[in-house]
């Protein structure tokens, strides 16, 4: 144990309970959660183990006086309809960015945080960092500016800052998203409970599903990572919403059929493949889970024997 803390901001949250349980193993954490879409189940176990829970935005993180070792800045809003409703969100974003980075900056530590794979929105993939994203909507103007001001505090002050553009991500700790949780979550427990999957237009719409724990390794090296970055998280791989609900089928021995409705969303996007070279070259990082397996386990998760 060291004499200094790792932050993570959205740490009760989906991704960012997945994170503080690897953490916690071997580092003094403090979760900054304003528990929008978290819990504190989902920590309930690291906070056991010693765990500091602080609820608050990612604005507030200046008034932690501890002496930080990394910031993993997990805890933004983190669904486009969110943003619909509230533009005013992307200041939110901007906000809680900029202290986060002023705290890094005062502890010369590094920051890791999520950027999304929706910057890639009416892009042709497979999807490569060094794209120039086009203009589509809040949540993603949002993320941009995040990773734009981190590479000004990159280049101003020489700072460590890892931007991780993260993809369909699904697996342990999504309860509390509710309706925001990823599709895949969705899916598997709707049939579970015999119930139709909702999808938006034809189901030809592919995603490139990534599952948590790969999500989690991917972060965990990019603290390592020196000057600005970008890297795509994803398995490199895509299916379309059609081939998640047969293989859920498949899974569950079911034969729920989908109940697909007019699409409602302006700038939908079509389709997310991620290009990993460049994760894996300076991360080393490689999605272990495939979506077969990934599927198994989240079935196992929700009780399905």
């Amino acid at each position: 144990m060291t004499n200094s803390s790792v932050i993570v901001t959205g740490g009760a949250g989906f991704i960012g309970s997945n994170l503080v349980e690897a953490l916690s193993k071997d580092n003094s954490v403090i979760v900054l959660d304003n528990l929008h879409t978290g819990s504190r189940d989902n920590i309930s176990g690291p906070e056991k183990s010693g765990v500091k829970f602080l609820k608050k935005d990612a604005k507030n993180i200046g008034e932690i006086k501890d002496r930080v070792s990394c910031i993993y800045h997990l805890g933004f809003y983190s669904a486009s309809p969110m943003y619909r409703e509230n533009p005013h969100l992307v200041a939110e974003v901007i906000d809680g960015m900029i202290s986060v980075l002023e705290l890094a900056r005062k502890n010369d530590c590094p920051v890791v945080f999520s950027s999304t794979s929706s910057i890639y929105n009416g892009i042709k993939p497979p999807h490569r960092e060094d794209v120039i994203p086009g203009v589509t909507d809040y949540y993603t103007e949002g993320r941009i500016e995040a990773e734009r001001l981190s590479e000004l505090y990159y280049k101003l002050y020489g700072m460590n800052v890892s931007a991780m553009r993260f993809f369909s991500v699904y697996g342990f700790h999504e309860d509390a998203k509710h309706g925001y949780a990823n599709l895949a979550t969705q899916f598997m427990k709707a049939m579970i409970k015999k119930e139709q999957p909702v999808i938006y237009g034809d189901g030809t719409q592919r995603r490139d599903f990534v599952f948590v724990t790969d999500v989690v390794d991917a972060v965990l090296n990019a603290s390592k990572s020196k000057g600005f970055e970008v890297y795509n998280v994803g398995s490199g791989v895509n299916y379309s919403l059609n081939d998640l609900v047969d293989k859920i089928n498949n899974l569950l021995g079911s034969s729920i059929s989908a109940k697909y409705i007019e699409m409602p969303v302006k700038n939908y996007v079509m389709e997310t493949l991620a290009d990993t070279t460049k994760a894996s070259r300076k991360l080393g990082f490689k999605a272990k889970v495939d979506l077969d397996s990934g599927l198994r386990t989240l079935a196992r998760y929700y009780g399905v024997k």
